[in-house]
Parts: C-alpha cells; sequence; structure tokens
C-alpha cells in the first residue's frame, strides 16, 4: 500500500485555514440547552478539546473546553466554569450522534477527570486516513495533504482557562473541530485518489507533529 505524508516546511508557505462560522463561547448553564439542540440536528458534529498547558514538572490541569462544531457554528462548552452539564454529557454519550475528532482517546481522558460521561458515536479520524495510505496523524498535516492549507498551531500552548477567551484562540479552537468534519466528509464522499497525491514517499521516517 503506498505511504503518503507531507514534510513540514512544505505546510509553511501554504495558504491559512480560517473557520468561516459563527462562533459561540457556551459559558452560562442558560446556553447549555440551546447549544445542544442545535448539535442534535446536524448530522455531523466535529469535536475537540483543549487543557491549560504545564510547564512545571508535576503540575498538571484539568480539561477546560470542549469544542464542537457543526460546519456553520461552533460552540466553545467552558467546562472550566460550567462543568460538563448533563444535556452535554447526554449528547457525548449518544451513539446515535455522529462526532468526529482526532486523537480522540485523549480527549476522552482529559473528559473522564470531570466527568463521568462514557463517549459514545465517535469516529476517530487517525484510523480513518490509515484506510487511504495517510501516515501523517497530526491534524495540521492531515489537513494540508488533503486540502493544501495550513491549520496554525500557534494558540496551542495558550491559557485556555484565561478570561475571556481571545478571538485568537476561539478561531484556534472552533478551527481543529470543524476541520475533522471536513476531512471525514472529503474522504467519505469518494472524491480522494491517494495514488495522486503529490505527497506519496517511498519511506516514513517521522509522522508526527
Amino acid at each position: 500500500m503506498i505511504k503518503i505524508a507531507i514534510d513540514k516546511h512544505l505546510i509553511n508557505d501554504m495558504e491559512l485555514v480560517t473557520f468561516p462560522g459563527q462562533i459561540h463561547v457556551v459559558d452560562s448553564m442558560l446556553t447549555v440547552n440551546a447549544a445542544v439542540n442545535v448539535l442534535r440536528h446536524a448530522a455531523i458534529v466535529g469535536f475537540d478539546t483543549e487543557t491549560r498547558p504545564s510547564f512545571k514538572k508535576g503540575v498538571h490541569h484539568k480539561l477546560a473546553l470542549i469544542q464542537l462544531s457543526t460546519p456553520d457554528e461552533c460552540f466553545l462548552f467552558r467546562v472550566n466554569k460550567i462543568g460538563v452539564p448533563l444535556k452535554l454529557a447526554e449528547y457525548l454519550a449518544d451513539p446515535a450522534c455522529k462526532k468526529v475528532g482526532l486523537s480522540t482517546h485523549d480527549d476522552f481522558n482529559g473528559l473522564s477527570h470531570v466527568s463521568d460521561c462514557k463517549p459514545a458515536g465517535f469516529v476517530e479520524i487517525q484510523d480513518l486516513v490509515g484506510k487511504f495510505g495517510i501516515a501523517d496523524i497530526s491534524l495540521q498535516k492531515i489537513y494540508a495533504i488533503l486540502f493544501q492549507k495550513k491549520i496554525s498551531k500557534g494558540q496551542r500552548l495558550t491559557n485556555w482557562e484565561a478570561d475571556p477567551l481571545s478571538p485568537a484562540q476561539q478561531q484556534y479552537a472552533a478551527i481543529d473541530a470543524w476541520a475533522c468534519i471536513n476531512i471525514y466528509n472529503y474522504l467519505e464522499s469518494g472524491c480522494y485518489n491517494p495514488e495522486l497525491s503529490p505527497y506519496i514517499v517511498s519511506e516514513v521516517t517521522e509522522c508526527h507533529e
């Protein structure tokens, strides 16, 4: 089977990805139900989480943000402020509601420290792209391979418990969830032919970020 991977330097000159829809910060219980209702009416929803980074050995922070995105709306649930409300937990655990994310095992591990929710109905992007010969496993590289666009990672190590979240943080968080929908829909459409990829390699030595 062919292997597809992209060098980091090729991504640097690509057009930056921007989130084209509306971003909603959900930081009060009053707005949770309306947000979940929108998500339940979507055919598929992109998923990601963020945690405040720690720069001290032995210091760990709990999950701070859950991002759930439709193609044109992204909801940023501020878990550090409102926890994981019952309606949100029920949605995440509903196998009938299709969600798609990348490296979801890590997200679920973080979620387990703030909620008893048992996630269900999830598609793992890393498993999906492997079926198409894509050896890279980071969101930025996968997106670049498929769409020749760059997802900026500049906000990754910022404070996700900040009040308020900056516009740049909101964009970053929304893109990470929304991009998963684009990847899933494109690969499932049957339009992607890996044999025509310009990033076919004979040997893969490093596929991580």
